[in-house]
């Protein structure tokens, strides 16, 4: 009695287990979330057209052709089944070819760059909806927010409006992170010097959590956010509030900022920089240096001259 009751614990255990997890990924909030775990089940039931009768004629297969089962068919002499052939070989080939299709349909609807054209399953963008653009800096080891048509910015806080488009412009200071917010979207890289976008829509208000999901070092642990999804006026009382903090991000104070730290808390500044992400971008912060995009822009004026000053008599040749 007491083995059957632990058997019948450990075939319950997982499930104990499970039943106290946040299936976000599989349960979000956020339309391209929606779309990317309803594609996460589309692909897992394919696949398991395939596995499931595999394991199970393996298994049957080794129970009906047992060493002590003298009532199996025993041929030796036979090799070949076209019925048998086509089945092996027909129906992975049609699920690839699904896979294949599904695979292609949503790298495209699903592409991050690409700008939304929808809120959710039953409504369109409004022609007059407006979207909402945010800087993402990646630190060592936080997460800076600049918002700037609103003219702030938030370490470790994130906020936007339900419904409303929102288009992440990312980067990093030094190290490549990775910034993911299961409710909302995939996760999209963030490398120093370089920008990668995000276009998603949250759909119902709430917290969410909010995380790098690229280890790079010692804060890795601890570089989280919470993302508010906000009706538009509390987002509106929202960005007042933060307008009204003290606090100023200019050059010199991101420096600051820029320094490892770990377990850092939120902060509000209510007013930023207006160049402050384009310095971050093009590695050009400090005084003195020379942004990317004018370095690139020289090297392309030194290109045109060079060819300018060839020879003319090549170009009439």
């Amino acid at each position: 009695m007491v083995s059957l009751l632990s058997r019948r614990g450990l075939l319950l255990l997982p499930l104990i287990l499970l039943a106290g997890c946040n299936t976000v990924v599989m349960n979000p909030s956020g339309d391209i979330a929606s779309q990317q775990g309803r594609l996460i089940v589309v692909s897992t039931i394919l696949m398991l057209l395939i596995i499931v009768p595999v394991i199970a004629l393996t298994i049957w297969f080794a129970w009906r052709y047992r060493k002590n089962n003298t009532a199996a068919r025993y041929e030796p002499d036979w090799d070949h089944s076209t019925q048998l052939e086509l089945v092996i070989w027909g129906a992975p080939l049609l699920i690839i070819i699904a896979l294949g299709l599904l695979t292609w349909i949503s790298t495209h609807t699903l592409d991050p760059y690409r700008p939304l054209s929808r809120l959710d399953a039953n409504r369109p963008i409004p022609a007059d909806t407006k979207t909402l653009t945010v800087e993402v800096v990646a630190l060592d080891w936080k997460w800076l927010f600049i918002y700037p048509e609103q003219g702030i910015a938030t370490v470790n806080e994130l906020a936007a409006p339900v419904d409303m488009p929102i288009r992440f412009k990312i980067t990093s200071s030094a190290i490549m992170n990775s910034f993911f917010i299961p409710a909302l979207a995939g996760q999209i890289y963030a490398m120093p010097g370089m920008q990668t976008s995000l276009n998603a829509v949250i759909n119902r208000p709430g917290e969410y959590d909010g995380f790098s999901a690229n280890y790079s070092g010692a804060g890795f642990s601890d570089m989280k956010f919470k993302f508010h999804g906000m009706t538009a006026e509390n987002f509106e009382n929202w960005v007042k509030t933060t307008k009204a903090a003290s606090g100023k991000l200019d050059r010199a104070d991101y420096l600051q900022l820029e320094k490892p730290s770990e377990k850092e808390p939120v902060r509000h500044y209510g007013t930023v920089d207006p160049s402050l992400y384009h310095a971050i971008l093009n590695r050009c912060i400090e005084p003195g240096q020379m942004c990317m995009d004018q370095m690139m822009a020289a090297d392309s004026g030194h290109s045109m001259a060079g060819h300018q000053a060839e020879d003319p008599a090549k170009h009439h040749e």
